[in-house]
């Protein structure tokens, strides 16, 4: 026989040896013996996908499969924090197939920030660059973890996104104190972290609700983006099991509580402190920031769809209804800038009163910055940062623009015209590494005045006009609703070029962010995770309606004539 003859004999050998252990461990498995029959990925082979959901469903069994692919060498062998031994990213991968060298490291990345609780996959890490100070990037952020449960339930592994849900909504019923402080009931944590005991054998959940965090800020955003996971799970596995349980239930309204309790609020946006989303330092985004409100309204929307009547749901259903309304009004109406808007405010005159008055928050259009004039193309609009009275926030903030669209909060125009803008200012606001963060970059005094002379966020760097690759992922979901899927194919092809070769960073730095950030962390695990979202939704544009919702439909009411007969 030839070499290439023997190396054939050797390779059916080992996949015999393979079958045989799946064999013999599945006559002690009733999982595997009453389990459906398998539904093929077309993104994988047939192997491929009969061991993933081996491994996955079958637990005791694992051991001694993995022995068998130990002495046959078809597969590395990782050990997780919890010290179970799992299969690496050769089989159950997205990149198995796929021969692109990037999503392949893309991929190994990802599974290795992998955290385990009691031998479940319960998150993935901020980053696993620590060769500095590690900080909180050894955590498993909620916001952090979006993107990454977004690429596992698009790769048909919703486990993960699962226990995570699980693990949060657990963290969720501890009594939460900040110095003596108690919060809310409903608050969910900013992030947690796994300790391990090898001596005892013992495993711990440490949570952070904003106590511990870098200017004590609150995570606001946390409890939206659990509540718009739950809907990816639900849509992406069509398993409703999971926000049916009584505990989902509690926390979708424990959460709602406390964002549509009464107040003194004149408006039906949600007040907010610096620093309680993405832009997590402070930022001058007091007030009304428009990516908690895209969220807020997200979140409502998705928990609209989850609730249930039953069990004191139906209260929090009617105050949905009539939030969205409102919400979905004022944001349209005085939170959208385009060209004739914009015009419009530069006339507006001062001190109106009365239910009539045009320039209703009394902003002085002495206070319009000179450079939005430049900015605003004749066709193209966004959402704006702030609206508060006296005061509006003229600058550009991509991911609440992004979740505007995904959410159906912009209409069809203004959806397509934040598209026109991204494709007019695509050196401002994409330039050589996608996407700024917020557009434009607060320098001299007014960086001093609103950051307290912040040394992260220096002009372009950081939160203050930094370009971020994780929110990749909401550009092209954005940019495939709005049918112009080009555009994020071209920012795709503009990340490829270098974030492998630069390490994943975390962010970069200057004004068309040519320079890996000053501070940006390495093997940024939401960069490596929003990268792979954008690939598999160009790849299959089906995967928006994972994140995507579409905008309701006005329900029809048929009127009797009163020439009808019976």
């Amino acid at each position: 026989m030839s070499s290439s003859d023997l190396q054939k004999e050797a390779d059916r050998s080992d996949f015999q040896t393979i079958f045989n252990a799946i064999e013999n461990a599945a006559t002690d498995s009733p999982k595997l013996r009453e389990r459906r029959p398998y539904q093929i990925d077309r993104q994988r082979s047939c192997e491929d996908s009969m061991m993933g959901e081996f491994v996955h469903q079958n637990d005791s069994a694992g051991p001694q499969l993995l022995e068998c692919l130990k002495s046959t060498g078809s597969t590395e062998i990782v050990s997780s924090p919890s010290k179970q031994l799992t299969p690496s990213a050769s089989w159950g991968c997205h990149a198995s197939l796929n021969p692109n060298p990037i999503v392949v490291e893309a991929w190994e990345t990802l599974r290795k920030s992998i955290v385990y609780f009691q031998g479940n996959m319960v998150g993935t890490v901020a980053a696993l660059d620590l060769s500095d100070d590690t900080l909180n990037y050894d955590q498993v952020f909620v916001r952090d973890f979006v993107p990454s449960g977004l690429a596992f339930l698009m790769n048909k592994e919703p486990a993960i996104v699962k226990n995570f849900l699980l693990r949060t909504l657990g963290l969720q019923s501890l009594v939460k104190h900040v110095d003596c402080f108690t919060l809310g009931q409903g608050v969910m944590p900013a992030s947690f972290k796994i300790l391990h005991n090898p001596a005892r054998g013992t495993e711990a959940t440490i949570a952070d609700f904003g106590g511990s965090a870098i200017g004590r800020v609150a995570p606001v955003d946390s409890g939206f983006w659990w509540i718009i996971m739950l809907n990816a799970y639900t849509k992406a596995t069509g398993d409703y099991s999971l926000s049916e349980m009584p505990d989902c239930q509690t926390g979708m309204r424990l959460i709602l509580s406390l964002c549509l309790s009464e107040g003194f609020d004149n408006f039906p946006t949600l007040l907010c402190t610096d620093g309680c989303c993405m832009v997590d330092r402070r930022m001058g985004i007091y007030g009304y920031p428009i990516e908690i409100q895209a969220l807020f309204f997200m979140a409502l929307r998705c928990a609209r769809r989850l609730l249930r009547a039953e069990g004191g749901g139906e209260g929090f259903i009617g105050m949905i209804d009539k939030r969205l309304r409102a919400l979905k009004y004022h944001l349209r109406s005085y939170f959208w800038l385009d060209f004739q808007k914009l015009n419009n405010i530069y006339r507006y005159k001062m001190e109106e009163y009365s239910h009539t008055a045009v320039n209703k928050f009394n902003v002085n259009p002495e206070s319009i910055p000179d450079w939005i004039f430049d900015f605003m193309p004749t066709n193209g609009g966004y959402f704006i940062g702030n609206v508060s009275p006296a005061r509006m926030d003229f600058r550009w903030f991509a991911l609440g623009n992004c979740m505007a669209i995904l959410s159906s909060l912009a209409t069809s125009e203004q959806s397509k015209a934040i598209m026109d803008l991204i494709e007019e200012r695509w050196e401002e606001l994409v330039g050589e590494m996608p996407l700024k963060v917020s557009y434009p970059a607060l320098e001299s005094h007014e960086w001093r005045i609103v950051t307290g002379c912040d040394p992260k966020n220096t002009r372009w760097s950081y939160h203050n006009g930094g370009s971020w690759p994780v929110l990749l992922w909401s550009l092209t979901a954005a940019c495939i609703k709005t049918g112009r899927p080009y555009i994020a194919k071209r920012a795709l092809e503009l990340a490829e070029s270098r974030i492998c070769r630069d390490g994943w960073p975390e962010y970069y730095d200057g004004k068309t962010g040519r320079y890996v950030g000053k501070q940006s962390r390495k093997f940024q695990t939401w960069s490596v995770a929003g990268y792979l979202v954008s690939k598999m939704m160009l790849e299959d544009p089906s995967h928006l309606g994972i994140v995507s919702l579409e905008e309701e439909k006005k329900k029809s009411t048929l009127v009797r004539s009163t020439t009808f007969n019976c």
